[in-house]
């Protein structure tokens, strides 16, 4: 979808796939990322959409081929911590469902010389993985947050649940301070825009309040090859 009120989605929407590497480069270099890797797949759409179906999309890749290809990435960039995205894919996107898939099965097989032979350099084993989190006090604040600022939000529908979105906050294994980071975030986050409104709640919200209320990036641990307690605030713990 094309939000940014000065781009024509007729213009845009052909090249949608080059304009959004245009915005990924722009991200990383704002939040000082030297080197992304692109595996080449379509969007997926949403469940149950014509592009959810394509036979180049995300969600239609083959497991095993598309874990291969992460795999060599892992062998030739040999990395310590893995993140990803949960078996939920957050909030249900397909693409991001097929992240977690792959990620996961990837972080296994990487260090495995009996899985994919002869795929990359010698083989090589991640030695944490975290799946991004967002507890539910995060997710009430939030919406209290949007409330504040005259938004409709679904603290406002008699069938809301508080205890059934998010992650309990009792289960989160990692809490990392990102105050120092907020700003670069938001500008990172402002690369997107075919994906995220300029008058989106987050960029909405007065800089003070951000940096109070929403500074910290939750994670879940799920597996940790090195000796390293819980709670942590540190994605490197026992690896420095």
């Amino acid at each position: 979808e094309v939000v940014a009120p000065d781009m024509d989605p007729d213009e845009v929407r052909p090249k949608l796939g080059d304009v959004r590497l245009e915005e990924l480069r722009c991200a990383c270099e704002t939040l000082g990322v030297d080197v992304n890797y692109v595996l080449g797949y379509r969007d997926s759409g949403m469940a149950d959409t014509p592009a959810n179906q394509h036979p180049e999309c995300f969600a239609q890749a083959d497991l095993y081929e598309a874990t291969g290809r992460l795999v060599e990435l892992m062998r030739q960039t040999r990395p310590h911590v893995i993140t990803c995205y949960n078996e939920y894919g957050g909030y249900g996107h397909p693409d991001h469902i097929q992240v977690n898939r792959v990620t996961v099965a990837a972080f296994h097989a990487a260090g495995d010389p009996a899985q994919y032979p002869g795929i990359g350099p010698a083989p090589w084993q991640p030695q944490k993985l975290y799946y991004t989190s967002y507890p539910r006090s995060y997710i009430v604040m939030r919406y209290e947050v949007m409330r504040a600022m005259g938004d409709d939000t679904p603290l406002d529908r008699p069938d809301f649940d508080p205890n059934r979105v998010g992650t309990p906050d009792e289960d989160i294994t990692i809490r990392v301070d990102v105050r120092a980071y907020m700003q670069r975030k938001v500008a990172a986050l402002r690369c997107h825009r075919t994906q995220v409104s300029p008058d989106w709640w987050y960029f909405r919200i007065p800089p003070e309040v951000l940096q109070d209320k929403f500074n910290e990036e939750m994670f879940l641990r799920i597996v940790s090859h090195v000796p390293a307690g819980l709670p942590e605030t540190d994605l490197f713990a026992g690896l420095r």
